[in-house]
């Protein structure tokens, strides 16, 4: 019997973000190089975190007449695919294809989308209304966060379920935030936090609506309790 590829059993939203992150990443270490671009690529990322990037400074002009609409309301989303640098989007690819990969197995497409979607668009918004100025924020670090959190609600639904200490299902946020807690000490803070940690919440309080059963299942959980 042929095998299966491990790719089929991976969400085609989760396969095609982590794509394009792959690509662009591609094309800035390349330009970093001068290996493509020239003289003129070295400056690409840089251009790049200030095209497609987001930043609270954007915020008053949402919705404000004769203002590039387009513009402005695209960072909401393209932020997620510049990164700082190639380690930096290799993580986020991991962290993106892995979690995917065990939502994916509980959850419709469309559902999925939908889900990478709002971790992607909502924590943008919370980091423009709370952000400091001058902040900026790029990296998919945020919409994976988001599949951190509805990874965390099934887990935390499946020990339910079998009777087991519910807390265990918040280790990997907890190991994460640890994590970012010393990479703070070494490296100095960073204000992607901001958007990481509504990006989880969002995904929590997001994924019961999704999974099958959706609102329905939600009740009937809550009643039981």
């Amino acid at each position: 019997m042929q095998e299966e590829s491990p790719f089929n059993t991976i969400p085609p939203v989760i396969l095609i973000v982590t794509g394009i992150m792959f690509a662009v990443e591609v094309v800035l270490s390349l330009s970093g190089q001068a290996l493509i671009g020239g003289r003129e690529g070295i400056g690409w990322r840089i251009a790049a975190w200030e095209d497609y990037g987001f930043s609270p400074a954007f915020m008053p002009f949402l919705f404000a007449p004769g203002v590039d609409q387009f513009d402005v309301l695209k960072r909401f989303v393209t932020y997620a695919f510049i990164h700082a640098s190639f380690t930096d989007a290799a993580f986020a690819i991991v962290i993106t294809l892995a979690i995917g990969k065990f939502v994916g197995e509980v959850m419709r497409d469309s559902a999925m989308a939908i889900l990478y979607i709002a971790c992607t668009i909502l924590p943008a918004i919370i980091f423009g209304l709370v952000a400091p100025d001058g902040a900026w924020l790029f990296s998919g670090y945020a919409p994976a966060y988001g599949l951190i959190g509805a990874y965390t609600y099934i887990l935390w639904i499946y020990l339910r379920r079998r009777g087991e200490r519910q807390i265990a299902a918040f280790r990997l946020i907890g190991f994460l935030l640890a994590l970012q807690i010393v990479y703070t000490a070494i490296f100095g803070a960073s204000s992607r936090w901001i958007a990481e940690v509504p990006g989880f919440i969002v995904g929590f309080c997001v994924t019961p609506i999704l999974l099958p059963g959706g609102w329905s299942a939600l009740l009937a959980k809550l009643r039981t309790r």
